[in-house]
């Protein structure tokens, strides 16, 4: 007997660390028409994500995935990075400085 399984919530935010290992935090933004008076409010939330392969990056705009307890902390894991940071790309070695003798 098959039961039918509920849609999970999904999220889109802004990696803000990726320190962890297969793990990232994401800022999540909410924005909603206050009930009374109508006014735009954001609300925003910090949630922690698991992410297997390490893809995502700081400043990376990804979608996660409600998911059972990875651990204390963790209720999501990675979907999809659905857009790069260009400002993170792979950097190249830097050559050192020289070193001058005066």
């Amino acid at each position: 007997m098959t039961e039918a399984r509920a849609t999970r919530r999904t999220l889109r935010g802004v990696v803000l660390s990726e320190k962890g290992r297969q793990t990232i935090t994401v800022l999540v933004v909410r924005r909603f028409a206050h009930p009374k008076y109508g006014k735009m409010i954001s609300r925003r939330r910090k949630v922690h994500a698991h992410d297997p392969r390490e893809e995502a990056h700081v400043g990376d705009t990804v979608q996660i995935v409600e998911c059972r307890p990875m651990s204390r902390t963790k209720r999501f894991r990675l979907a999809r990075v659905v857009t790069r940071n260009p400002e993170a790309a792979v950097v190249t070695e830097t050559p050192a400085p020289e070193q001058t003798t005066a």
